[in-house]
């Protein structure tokens, strides 16, 4: 009889993607998620005696562990293959002890990709269970449930049910809440800025210079216009002066790739460039590491594992690129020395960067076989990737100062002369690359780009008009996602995997709320933060979570105990709740009067309350009475069922619904997400028109999501579909060229 190996993963997409490459002696079973816990109802955790936490089966996974122990009986060895980090480590641990398998046997095996050549050398090479990985699982594990297990109580205490506490949770809340309070003391200066618009002859084009300063000798000194009398005084001064070009400087500048996407710059990049959510865009990249049914390639993953601080690369991944590289743009492409990226820190070295695990299946060719979300997630990677290995692009750049008397005027102009690593987003020599511009913060001293003519030193020019322009200091601008994320990584506080629950527990627990892209506090949030900032210092400061974070990271390389740390945290915090729950007062949020009596009773007064899904309108007679209405805004659209007006309020995380107030027809059950568009129809089915908004831009799409107009955003699976929505997707991609071309734009600059 032929010896047997059980295969134990946590997704079913990741065993039938490894199944692929193993043969029939193998038995690939997933634990789907994790297997053991600590449980729900209590806290888990043994404080007396050495933290034990007392782990328990996850309800629901009975069935699963009997089907894993009887596939176990008929196997001759169990290899876990759960993902490589602290927490797939775990994962097989508990797995571990479910099978009654020794941890320091040969029994774990990790790979980074799931290919044939990644998965083979793996069941080739098996090793024990890291218990320092999961002791640094377990360690943030036990760490995150004693602050949520003690904190969550007291706030339903002293504020009101429902709310939570947590270690990374608390302390990105009050990094909102502190950019908030930034803005609210924010005193705006003004100051002007003076351009002039000049020409060589009276028929040609004026460009623009930036008034600079003073010029003596070669020494330029700074002059700030900070109010109207700076701005009219210099313009005294300038009256009847000649606008001699004093120099003309060219020089060349690089512009080198970025770096391969790790999970933080990935998170960032999917909500600056595509409007993602963080959680969205771990969702769809998750589907791409575990893997997907493509048709006639079978089911294959297309990319490494996403959860990764590092920026490194294999040497055979290097290799392919640049294999590819050589044969799509040719050999001025390839950089002669391979491009090489620095690690923030040494965290998870043993990952790779994220990147494509087939160079042979490029977006275009897995196009048909993924859904929306995946491919736009997949042409990130695949671009941010290739182009990672490529040449940097250069351009000719020319810096002109121009004299009036003493005063500097200073114009830039700037060309791309060989687009490098650009190419691989489809910009070319012959296009105009403008994202330096794009760049360039209102309040910058430095000349934007501006197409220049061909001056030489000495040349006078023509006065077309001087420009002056009023401006005010800005405050520092609210969170988004992406830099709410930018911000944690660069302090410290969590780690990538913990990015996307943490923010999306922020919106659910109603502490944030957006305002379009932005990310601001709410009431709740920031009484939440100002009573944990009062009693709970340490909690919520950015020093001691990255310093916490450290000696967590520590624990993984066995330079520290995980009991000792527990020990040194809980003592201290255990006394600040024991003191805080007889010190805080109960905390009211008031209600908001709207200044209306209640329609229901006509006694009571209507108020704003926050509630478990937000804020909305309420009878202050409640529980007498029980009427309530949400919070709406009209606009002007109408209902394309019945005409009456349409109105709009918020939904969780932000969104916007919009629905009909039932004027015209009280049963009317109209509601969208998009706004309709009065006396609009699509002129291919006839259906009302909507305004859609995405990455900040609105524009305008048939409301029927069968239409043909639709259809590149639907996909199958099936090869007799396929064809039909790759022709759509070629007819949209024709009509929406220059909206594409923006889009490749913004995400070189992300």
């Amino acid at each position: 009889m032929s010896k047997r190996t059980l295969v134990v993963v946590e997704s079913p997409a990741k065993a039938k993607t490894i199944a692929r490459y193993l043969g029939p002696s193998f038995d690939v079973r997933s634990s789907v998620g994790h297997i053991r816990d600590l449980p729900a109802s209590t806290i888990g955790v043994d404080v007396k005696n050495k933290f034990k936490p007392m782990y328990i089966i996850m309800p629901g996974k009975d069935k699963i562990v009997k089907e894993l122990k009887g596939a176990k009986e008929k196997s001759d060895r169990v290899l876990l293959a759960t993902d490589p980090d602290r927490e797939g480590e775990a994962i097989a641990w508990h797995l571990a002890h479910i099978l009654n398998i020794e941890p320091g046997d040969h029994c774990r095996i990790a790979f980074h990709e799931i290919t044939g050549k990644a998965v083979n050398e793996a069941i080739n090479h098996p090793r024990p269970i890291d218990l320092d990985l999961v002791n640094a699982q377990q360690s943030r594990r036990i760490l995150d449930r004693l602050v949520g297990y003690e904190l969550s109580p007291l706030l339903w205490q002293k504020i009101r049910r429902g709310l939570s506490a947590g270690r990374v949770q608390s302390v990105a809340t009050r990094l909102v809440v502190m950019r908030e309070r930034e803005i609210d003391a924010f005193v705006p200066e003004e100051y002007w800025k003076l351009r002039v618009l000049l020409k060589q002859n009276r028929e040609d084009s004026p460009f623009s210079a930036l008034y600079q300063g003073i010029k003596k000798s070669s020494r330029v000194s700074r002059v700030k216009l900070t109010s109207k009398d700076d701005l009219d005084k210099l313009l005294d001064e300038l009256k009847g002066k000649d606008y001699v070009v004093d120099l003309v400087k060219p020089s060349q500048r690089k512009r080198r790739p970025y770096a391969p996407y790790t999970t933080s710059t990935l998170q960032q990049a999917g909500s600056r460039t595509l409007g993602f959510t963080s959680r969205r865009t771990m969702r769809a990249a998750q589907a791409l590491y575990e893997g997907l049914t493509l048709g006639p390639y079978g089911h294959t993953s297309l990319v490494t594992y996403i959860r990764t601080d590092s920026v490194r690369v294999s040497a055979d991944a290097v290799q392919s690129a640049r294999e590819l590289i050589r044969a799509t743009y040719g050999e001025e492409y390839l950089p002669k020395r391979v491009p090489v990226y620095k690690n923030k820190s040494s965290a998870q070295d043993a990952h790779e960067a994220i990147r494509p695990s087939h160079f042979d299946l490029p977006p275009s060719r897995v196009r048909d076989y993924l859904s929306s979300d995946q491919i736009k997630i997949y042409e990130l990677i695949w671009n941010r990737f290739i182009a990672s290995q490529m040449e940097p692009a250069l351009y000719e750049r020319v810096t002109v100062d121009i004299l009036a008397d003493s005063h500097l005027f200073r114009s830039r102009g700037e060309k791309l002369v060989f687009p490098g690593w650009l190419r691989q987003y489809g910009i070319t020599e012959s296009e105009k690359s403008d994202q330096d511009k794009k760049e360039g913060r209102e309040d910058d001293d430095d000349p934007e780009i501006v197409d220049l003519p061909d001056l030489k030193e000495g040349e006078c020019l023509l006065v077309d008009k001087l420009v002056p322009e009023q401006k005010f200091t800005q405050p520092p601008p609210r969170y988004t996602e992406a830099s709410l994320i930018s911000a944690m990584e660069e302090l410290g506080i969590g780690r990538p995997s913990t990015y996307a629950p943490t923010i999306s527990t922020l919106f659910d627990r109603l502490y944030v709320e957006r305002e379009g892209r932005q990310i601001k506090p709410t009431e709740l949030g920031v009484t939440v933060t100002t009573m944990l900032e009062a009693n709970f210092a340490n909690i919520v400061d950015t020093d001691f979570t990255a310093d916490l974070e450290k000696e967590l990271d520590e624990v993984e390389s066995g330079e520290q105990d995980w009991i000792e740390l527990l020990e040194k945290f809980y003592g201290p915090f255990h006394q600040d709740v024991a003191k805080a729950k007889k010190t805080i007062e109960k905390i009211v949020i008031e209600d908001e009067p709207t200044g209306r009596k209640c329609p229901a009773c006509g006694d009571g007064d209507l108020v704003i309350r926050v509630g478990r899904y937000g804020r909305f309108i309420a009878c202050t007679r409640y529980p007498d009475c029980t009427y309530t209405e949400t919070i709406s805004e009209e606009t002007k659209s109408h209902c394309p069922k019945c005409q009456s007006p349409i109105r709009v309020r918020k939904i969780r995380r932000g969104n916007q619904l919009f629905f009909c107030d039932k004027t015209n027809d009280p049963d009317c059950d109209f509601t969208s997400f998009d706004l309709p568009i009065d006396g609009k129809v699509c002129d291919t089915c006839g259906s009302y028109m909507v305004k859609k908004r995405f990455r900040g831009r609105l524009y305008e799409r048939c409301s029927n999501k069968e239409c043909p107009t639709n259809a590149s955003k639907k996909t199958t699976s099936k090869g007799s579909s396929a064809g039909k929505k790759t022709k759509m997707a070629t007819k949209k991609k024709s009509t929406t060229k220059e909206k594409t071309k923006d889009k490749k734009i913004e995400e070189v600059e992300d």
